[in-house]
């Protein structure tokens, strides 16, 4: 792993366990054992790292989250299956890919960055439209038109993030479970 990529992964560890504003640059430099001049000349400072590590845990999770809807059943109830199992297992740390849960990354970032036309907020934003694109894609390919597929994409994202949200904030480890269950309800009316 190249020392870029070090400083990013060693980041994402410390702001996603801890928060983005509690950590300093000096304990990421202490945690990666990279020199600060290193970091300075791959970043010009907290922000263009910040946003280096929303890039690459936009890039994991979507590449996870693909591989998870890409084992999907037939038609849209397999889209839902597969979305909510993948969830329930990385609430309860059944995927590595992900690292151990601790809520959702961008809604974690965008707490911290609330005024919504601030540049990470945004890049957080873009994250979960292409999230709603990828559920949109797979609903159509499973057989719904354009605008059902379009309206139940948005309806699964709310059920997605509501089981995150209630996994952290609750500890709610059935929290996918049931936003499962819901959606298969949904779908059935």
């Amino acid at each position: 792993m190249d020392k870029r990529q070090q400083l990013v992964t060693t980041a994402f560890d410390l702001f996603y366990r801890q928060g983005i504003h509690a950590v300093g640059i000096n304990q990421i430099l202490q945690e990666s054992g990279i020199a600060k001049k290193t970091l300075y000349h791959h970043f010009s400072g907290k922000e263009a790292l910040v946003a280096a590590v929303i890039a690459y845990r936009d890039s994991v999770f979507l590449e996870w989250l693909e591989g998870r809807l890409e084992r999907r059943g037939p038609g849209p109830e397999g889209v839902i299956e597969a979305l909510f199992t993948a969830l329930d297992d990385w609430i309860n740390d059944r995927t590595v890919a992900l690292t151990a849960f601790h809520g959702c990354f961008f809604i974690n970032t965008c707490a911290e960055y609330g005024d919504p036309g601030h540049e990470l907020h945004r890049q957080c934003a873009r994250h979960k439209t292409a999230v709603t694109g990828m559920l949109t894609s797979c609903l159509l390919k499973a057989g719904l038109e354009a605008s059902a597929a379009k309206k139940q994409a948005r309806t699964l994202s709310l059920l997605k993030e509501g089981a995150i949200v209630q996994a952290q904030v609750q500890g709610d480890k059935q929290a996918a479970l049931q936003a499962r269950a819901l959606a298969l309800r949904l779908m059935a009316t």
